[in-house]
């Protein structure tokens, strides 16, 4: 079973155009979540998805493997499905990696490539929440699960509503779970939920893996206690993740 790591690398960005090519103390941001995926024992191969030339020379230059994708794509999901169709060689499954996590755990890569087999739709990695200020984020996606370990619903809201119950104690009466945007999908399915259309619900959400869920794909959720890495989202963030490295490496 060979394994294809996409990382979308998209050049704009209304809150931080050129993200992929920050840099964190002489590295990009997106040559070091390169060099963490690399470190993932479960990927056959990595390959960065831009839609620019200067990031795409970047990679190769140093020694990375890129391609250039379409630059209408209105998710990643999108871009990893181009992506994979460019590579010369097949894969049965993809994992899309977020190019903004320069700190991204390889064992969390490797978890989710672990829980794959050839009848694995798709799979995500799903958190247990610990405080109530994840619980009622909206910037946390929530997932609820079946007995199969298989999602449900996601929500920006905290989801199982627990009835007769001050919020304050919920954490005390349910587990609940939120969701870790790292995504693995079978080579064929992934080509079957990029033809499909915006449904009501992740319209309702901006959640996109609800589209997934209702048209009836399964999506399989592997539980990980491992923290998750720093997303960089703004020119604040970066500079939050300077300081982190800074304190890491010396």
């Amino acid at each position: 079973m060979k394994i294809l790591g996409v990382i979308p690398a998209r050049f704009a960005s209304s809150r931080f155009p050129g993200k992929p090519l920050a840099d964190l103390l002489g590295k990009s941001m997106v040559q070091r979540v390169y060099l963490q995926c690399k470190k993932a024992r479960k990927l056959d191969d990595i390959v960065v998805a831009t839609d620019h030339q200067e990031i795409f020379d970047h990679v190769v230059a140093f020694g990375g493997n890129a391609c250039l994708t379409s630059d209408n794509h209105p998710s990643g999901t999108d871009r990893c499905c181009e992506a994979m169709v460019l590579q010369k060689t097949p894969f049965d499954f993809v994992v899309n990696i977020q190019g903004d996590e320069p700190f991204i755990n390889p064992q969390q890569i490797d978890l989710l490539c672990s829980s794959v087999d050839a009848g694995t739709e798709l799979a995500t990695l799903i958190q247990e929440i610990i405080n109530l200020n994840q619980l009622h984020s909206p910037n946390e996606a929530k997932v609820a699960i079946n007995h199969k370990k298989e999602a449900m619903y996601f929500s920006r809201s905290p989801i199982p509503f627990v009835q007769k119950y001050d919020e304050k104690e919920w954490l005390d009466k349910v587990t609940f779970y939120r969701h870790v945007g790292l995504y693995v999908y079978r080579q064929d399915i992934l080509k079957k939920i990029t033809q499909l259309p915006v449904s009501p619900l992740e319209k309702a959400e901006s959640l996109e893996q609800l589209r997934w869920i209702e048209n009836g794909f399964t999506i399989k959720t592997v539980r990980t206690d491992i923290e998750e890495g720093m997303c960089i989202d703004t020119p604040e963030d970066l500079e939050k993740a300077i300081v982190y490295l800074k304190s890491i490496t010396h």
